[in-house]
């Protein structure tokens, strides 16, 4: 067996490479069918019911204005109400036939049952299943010195997804729905500075892979992967609580708008009625993979460069209700949130860094 896996390691990948490009032609031509077809045929939207979850604000607020204009029934999901209603009203002038709002915690199975449950009890159906409730960060992980924010991180991340997939997933059924969730390249691509964001995003992507096999053709899913598309957040400053409850508020609350973020929700929106399996921003992200797969080193090398030579080491003193940025950037500390929540206070970022927190 020992010999056959050596001659296999040998023999496969330069075949599989010189198959690829004798057949690589014939393969473009397929997808170009495909992608004609998916462009003439697209899903008619309208008085179908999409709910999207983490619409209070970034790329899950645009997403909820293109849907909009789409004429479709929007149940829009967040924790923050108050920022929901806003966006609501937004979304009917820009086409919405109705716009229901439901504060829910997506982290938690019984509220994502709730949600679901309200929706078919006054819609009946459900169309689209729009996740993008996420939580990124910027701080090494040696460094922690608090690690309760670990689950944190994978329940906004995964868990925030798997559970209304799996509330939902009956009804899209009966509707031959569509899932669409929101990922990033940290799924394949780590960086340094994002091991939690990049593990549970890679384990969010494997998820959905396989969920594909298993529902078939009764249910669509679409993946939306994204590089560095600008936040309105950089100014922000978030907090972490008990119960793996999330609260950000920014010094002036300004509009989220943008626009790669607005191309991106466009993107995303586009790709999932016509029934792409993939959404990608941008497309030239992908030869990272080719080099990650044949010439793993090379980008380890390069990434290295590139990294160390601006990019010293930050404190992020996890749990200790310090500013983020310590010793190196005075002028850029944290000021603690205390008027705001009463409960464990876990800082997370700092208002103005150069390489903020990223929340989706």
């Amino acid at each position: 067996m020992d010999l056959l896996n050596s001659l296999l390691n040998l023999v496969v990948p330069p075949a599989s490479l010189v198959m690829l490009a004798f057949a690589w032609p014939t393969l473009y031509f397929i997808n170009a069918c495909e992608w004609l077809d998916r462009t003439l045929f697209s899903e008619n939207m309208e008085d179908k019911v999409v709910i999207i979850t983490g619409a209070s604000s970034g790329i899950g607020e645009q997403i909820a204005y293109e849907y909009a204009k789409k004429r479709v029934n929007l149940v829009l999901v967040a924790r923050r109400e108050n920022r929901l209603w806003g966006i609501s009203e937004k979304a009917r002038r820009m086409g919405a036939r109705h716009v229901m709002v439901i504060a829910a915690d997506v982290v938690r199975e019984e509220e994502c049952r709730r949600f679901i449950d309200d929706t078919i009890s006054f819609h009946g159906r459900v169309d689209h299943l729009v996740n993008t409730a996420s939580l990124g960060h910027y701080f090494y992980f040696e460094e922690v010195t608090d690690t309760s924010v670990f689950p944190h991180m994978t329940d906004i991340n995964f868990w925030g997804n798997v559970y209304p997939t799996y509330v939902a997933l009956p009804y899209l059924r009966q509707t031959r729905g569509r899932v669409v969730v929101n990922a990033s390249i940290e799924s394949w691509l780590p960086m340094p500075g994002m091991t939690l964001y990049a593990a549970a995003k890679a384990a969010l992507i494997n998820f959905y892979e396989s969920l594909r096999f298993e529902v078939g053709d009764d249910v669509g899913i679409t993946v939306a992967t994204h590089g560095w598309i600008g936040s309105e957040m950089t100014k922000a400053r978030f907090m972490v609580e008990e119960g793996t409850e999330m609260q950000w508020k920014e010094e002036k609350e300004v509009p989220v708008s943008g626009g790669q973020m607005e191309e991106y929700a466009r993107l995303i929106v586009t790709g999932a009625c016509r029934g792409n399996p993939y959404v990608k921003f941008s497309r030239w992200y992908d030869i990272f993979m080719v080099y990650r797969v044949f010439a793993p080193n090379i980008l380890r090398w390069t990434f290295g460069l590139l990294l160390t030579t601006n990019n010293s080491k930050r404190t992020s003193f996890i749990g200790t209700e310090r500013s983020f940025l310590e010793n190196n950037t005075p002028q850029r500390t944290g000021r603690l949130l205390s008027d705001t929540i009463t409960p464990r206070k876990i800082y997370i970022g700092s208002p103005g860094s150069s390489s903020p927190l990223k929340f989706e």
